[in-house]
């Protein structure tokens, strides 16, 4: 067989064994992860559990008070039982578990929004301005970031938007840093030189070119900060600075189990095991994703 027939085969191999992209190869080993996929599909049920709760039929208003079923134990009719006014656990669970992952997710969205933007022109300018920057970073670690967001929920409002803001300002940092250590590797790629060339401002080098690179980083961190949001949620709840009644959390739902719980421990134990379940599941997922998205640990998969 001759050079020139031996061509089109090799071409027709290369061809069929292209490899695959970083997002392809994320996946099929995100798949092979089992505590990672199981996870995913418990944060995807309980999500639909709780934003689908006015549908889901037979579900009990979880405002509704009863005071002949006052502290009734789980049963057939109320599955998780009913608190001292006769209002349905299951109920007040699901509704109160969409305050807390808004909460997680809201807040998460506020740190993604300044983190990214705050590192990303940190590393990019570099010199004088990105010590500044990094520098008020650190003032800003150095001060108790908790007591920080009560200040702010006590000298404005005790809303939920209030909330959803005074968790997401201290929870910037971190991503923050991740952005800027991303950057400052980035910056000197050829794509970014030839950007640079063809006439494209800072702003668009950035945020077209240099951001959309670091997403893997801050996708896995992001998995990590909702869990950290929900339970700084929890624990102003727990405090009486978090969501204010008639509305409800799982934080609040454990704190109102807590005063309870020698005599009705089922109120702290659901509530309770909702919140635990969720925080580890984002935890899990967001090991799977740091495994899966890690460029120095790619393999073949079959």
């Amino acid at each position: 067989m001759t050079t020139a027939s031996l061509a089109p085969v090799a071409t027709q191999q290369l061809a069929t064994e292209r490899p695959e992209s970083l997002w392809a190869d994320a996946w099929k080993r995100m798949r092979r992860n089992r505590a990672a996929m199981v996870s995913a599909v418990f944060l995807v049920a309980i999500t639909l559990a709780t934003f689908g709760a006015p549908w889901i039929p037979g579900l009990a208003d979880p405002a509704a008070q009863d005071l002949k079923l006052s502290a009734t134990p789980p049963s057939a009719l109320h599955w998780l039982g009913t608190d001292e006014l006769g209002r349905d656990t299951l109920a007040r669970l699901l509704y109160g578990g969409r305050i807390s992952l808004l909460v997680g997710l809201v807040g998460t969205l506020v740190s993604l929004l300044i983190g990214v933007t705050y590192g990303a022109i940190s590393g990019y300018r570099g010199g004088a301005l990105d010590d500044f920057m990094m520098r008020v970073v650190d003032i800003l670690y150095a001060l108790p970031y908790i007591f920080l967001v009560i200040l702010l929920l006590v000298f404005f409002s005790r809303s939920i938007l209030m909330l959803f803001v005074a968790l997401g300002l201290v929870q910037w940092l971190t991503m923050a840093r991740i952005v800027r250590g991303q950057v400052l590797s980035l910056k000197h790629q050829t794509f970014v030189e030839a950007a640079r060339a063809l006439g494209a401002s800072d702003a668009t080098i950035i945020f077209r070119h240099i951001v959309p690179n670091t997403l893997g980083p801050v996708i896995v961190y992001t998995t990590l900060t909702v869990p950290a949001v929900i339970l700084q949620e929890a624990f102003l709840s727990f405090l009486g600075l978090g969501v204010q009644p008639p509305a409800a959390s799982w934080g609040t739902l454990v704190s109102d189990g807590a005063r309870v719980l020698a005599l009705f421990p089922w109120l702290v134990i659901f509530p309770g095991l909702a919140l635990s379940m969720t925080l580890l599941c984002f935890n899990f997922l967001g090991d799977g994703l740091r495994d899966a998205l890690d460029p120095q640990d790619r393999r073949d998969v079959s």
